[in-house]
């Protein structure tokens, strides 16, 4: 015996017999969640319904929205930021210009020379 009162058991098998009556609010959850890859999470989603639904005069709220998409086993994917880098790659001998000029700036004629500091 699993004193599980009689009134319970009785209770739950005629649960289990019944129509799921969020078949078809799971059914929207799943076409938005799976129409935006993934990314919509319960409070998106539960905008998305609601604009949807206005036309019926329906109202969904959130809690039911989260609970159901747990139910679902549905979770919003969470892009990850990307950390700034100002990594270019290695310097090698091959990007360093050569040095022409070997600091001799004095120049028989105007515009033979030009030089600008890059620090």
């Amino acid at each position: 015996m699993s004193n599980l009162p009689r009134s319970v058991f009785y209770y739950h098998i005629r649960q289990s017999t019944k129509p799921d009556k969020d078949l078809d609010l799971k059914e929207h959850i799943n076409h938005i969640y799976h129409q935006h890859k993934g990314r919509y999470g319960y409070r998106r989603i539960t905008s998305e319904l609601n604009n949807q639904l206005a036309q019926k005069g329906m109202v969904i709220n959130h809690k039911r929205v989260q609970r159901l998409m747990a139910k679902l086993g549905l979770k919003a994917l969470v892009r990850r930021q990307r950390k700034f880098n100002t990594y270019k790659g290695t310097m090698g001998k091959d990007t360093i210009q050569d040095n022409i000029l070997k600091r001799d700036f004095k120049a028989d004629k105007p515009n033979q020379k030009w030089a600008t500091d890059i620090t």
